[in-house]
């Protein structure tokens, strides 16, 4: 009977331990990337995941979105070429907006509405919704930067993880305990170490946040109210947060600020990090021409294919003309202005190696907008960064690696070429910040687990746990005047006041009596 009982146990084993799981992504760039890195990692892991993946928004110039051979399976969606085409365009005038230092709430929030919109119509599919409802997942992992993933899978009734493609500061209603005098507020663009000043800016920022969430809400309000069964949720966006099983963030504290963690957060950030590979030939001799003086990477993040304000081009190149260094840019050839003559030490790819080009031992320098996952693979690789961030929580994390001492930033309206031709020169010629760079890489490869294992250690435990729910404090339950504890300073108050008031009426009370008999 024993014997029966193991082998039956042996052969149902991996069923048991396999998992259906869904992974959500529902806008491109380097969202992608890292949902694409998730679902491969947890597929190579014995889980059968599915991605529901929606394409052409926006597309990466010069990338593939074929996925990966005998990897996990996907279930593409998109709105038409017709809408990818408009969005597009859309996006590609954003970039010039970027690039002239207007990025701005209302046309975030903008973005919000186009993200709305393509919500809705997802929804509306009940073809793949039928079909994904059929699949009967355990478990999904979604980008949490998108609303509609919230919505999604709760429109699938499947209970779902929360993977942040930012750092800890970006979801402000899961009520991670963040001190206002040294941890700072999204967008503030303020370090670990304020004045009397950046205490104050950030209080103010902390009491914007929560309105800039509800503004964000009210893009998907009425979705959530027209495709939930029980319609929208009362809480809102932080409703859905908090129905989180888990929150993964793509941060690490070699790059972010130390700050107190809950037992329902993971850091997972480096996902994208690998060991360099060797370069094609041809890229490897042109990297070989510069000798000793070596090269720089140029890109301003997946979504941006290229630089649309002249100006600012023009001294770019200027620039890069004035260095020995060779410069490979990330850049949309058939986007290059026709009478501006390119530098012979400038190389234009309309897709590059990022990680393999920072694991060069010629690297010198990395010029980035700024993005989470370029700046971690800079710490990786140990190669000083100078950021030129964009928009979103660029500015934020360029402020991190200035502060830790990775490498130095300048604003795309403030860039000429003499700037940019000093502050590259300080960059490679002040060993301070490669030895920075190199000691960072220590802190973050010495991890004792890897990103991708760590989440999917995470994940499996949600799973064989039967949820997170012992993860989730009872804060997360409790009305915001609770947690501030402002319903017992209340009480204090006028426990306080009463006595006060009382004493003053009856000493008011006994002056006025005295004061009656003296007139008698």
């Amino acid at each position: 009977m024993g014997i029966v009982f193991w082998t039956f146990s042996l052969l149902t084993l991996p069923v048991l331990q396999s998992a259906k799981i869904l992974t959500i992504c529902l806008i491109g760039g380097s969202h992608y990337l890292l949902l694409d890195e998730i679902s491969h990692s947890l597929h190579q892991h014995g889980h059968e995941v599915r991605m529901l993946l929606q394409l052409g928004t926006p597309v990466i110039t010069g990338f593939s979105y074929e996925g990966r051979a005998d990897s996990y399976q996907r279930s593409t969606w998109s709105l038409g070429e017709k809408y990818i085409n408009e969005f597009n365009s859309y996006f590609l005038e954003q970039q010039t907006q970027y690039l002239l230092g207007r990025d701005n709430f209302n046309e975030f929030l903008t973005f919000m509405g186009h993200l709305s919109y393509q919500c809705d119509k997802l929804l509306e599919d009940k073809e793949i919704i039928t079909f994904l409802q059929r699949q009967r997942f355990d478990i999904t992992i979604l980008d949490a930067f998108n609303p509609c993933s919230f919505i999604l899978a709760r429109r699938l009734g499947v209970q779902y993880i929360a993977f942040y493609p930012g750092a800890l500061n970006g979801p402000l209603s899961i009520v991670l305990p963040s001190p206002i005098s040294y941890i700072p507020v999204f967008h503030s663009q303020l370090s670990n170490h304020m004045n009397f000043w950046g205490r104050a800016k950030n209080l103010l920022y902390s009491l914007l946040a929560p309105v800039g969430q509800e503004l964000v809400w009210s893009k998907f309000r009425e979705v959530a109210e027209h495709h939930l069964e029980s319609g929208s949720p009362p809480g809102g966006l932080e409703e859905l947060h908090r129905g989180a099983q888990l929150w993964a963030f793509n941060t690490d504290f070699s790059l972010e600020f130390p700050q107190p963690l809950m037992p329902y957060t993971v850091l997972v950030g480096g996902l994208l990090n690998k060991p360099a590979k060797p370069l094609e030939q041809e890229l490897e001799l042109w990297i070989s021409s510069f000798g000793e003086a070596g090269f720089i990477v140029v890109t301003l993040g997946s979504m941006v294919s290229s630089v649309s304000v002249d100006l600012l081009l023009v001294e770019l190149v200027a620039g890069f003309s004035m260095i020995p260094q060779g410069v490979i840019w990330r850049y949309d050839p058939k986007r290059w202005p026709p009478g501006l003559d390119k530098p012979p030490n400038v190389k234009l790819v309309d897709w590059l190696p990022q990680n393999d080009l920072l694991g060069h031992e010629n690297a010198r320098l990395f010029i980035t907008h700024g993005g989470q996952n370029s700046l971690l693979q800079a710490v990786y690789h140990g190669v000083p960064v100078l950021g030129i961030p964009l928009f979103g929580d660029q500015f934020d994390n360029v402020v991190k690696a200035k502060s830790k001492g990775l490498g130095l930033s300048i604003s795309p309206t403030d860039i000429t070429r003499e700037l940019l031709h000093s502050t590259i020169k300080t960059l490679i010629h002040d060993i301070r910040f490669k030895s920075t760079a190199l000691s960072m890489s220590k802190i973050h490869r010495s991890h004792p687990v890897a990103p991708a294992l760590r989440l999917i250690q995470w994940v499996e435990h949600i799973l064989h746990s039967g949820g997170g729910d012992h993860l989730l404090p009872t804060s997360l339950s409790q009305p915001w005047y609770q947690r501030c504890l402002l319903d017992v300073m209340l009480l204090l108050f006028l426990g306080l006041l009463v006595p006060v008031v009382l004493c003053w009426a009856l000493c008011r009370n006994k002056r006025s009596r005295d004061k009656q008999k003296k007139l008698q």
